[in-house]
């Protein structure tokens, strides 16, 4: 099956930025988790702070990214995220980000999250609504 992607757009700030003078590694993680807080609100109408209301959370399990071109100071970027599979108590998405300026793939990969209860820190199976929503 295949799921919507969607899009977040935002710039690299100066505290993102190492001593090379491009975004640091691990800026880029922070990239996508900011990307799918803003679109679990406002594209799938279920947002992070509904999970936290049924007393769940999201932690990541796995992750993968392949750097192909730096992002600098002054870059816009584009974060575009997709569902692309569920599991019983997960889902994955995989992530490109695009330079804004250049429309060049900046990075790509994907991320394994797990959905957890809160209480406990052990992980719980999604509901069918919860599919649902997330499944467009």
């Amino acid at each position: 099956m295949s799921y919507s992607t969607f899009e977040t757009e935002m710039a690299v700030r100066p505290d993102d930025i190492d001593f090379l003078n491009h975004v640091h590694s691990s800026k880029y993680f922070d990239y996508v988790l900011a990307a799918r807080y803003d679109q679990m609100a406002r594209c799938y109408g279920f947002s992070m702070e509904n999970f936290m209301e049924r007393g769940l959370g999201w932690v990541v399990k796995e992750a993968h990214i392949e750097y192909k071109r730096p992002l600098t100071l002054g870059d816009w970027m584009k974060v575009q995220t997709r569902v692309a599979e569920f599991c019983k108590d997960g889902v994955r998405v995989e992530f490109v980000i695009v330079n804004k300026g250049t429309g060049k793939v900046s990075s790509t990969g994907w991320c394994q999250y797990t959905l957890v209860a809160l209480t406990t820190g052990r992980s719980t199976e999604l509901s069918a609504e919860m599919v649902a929503k997330y499944s467009i």
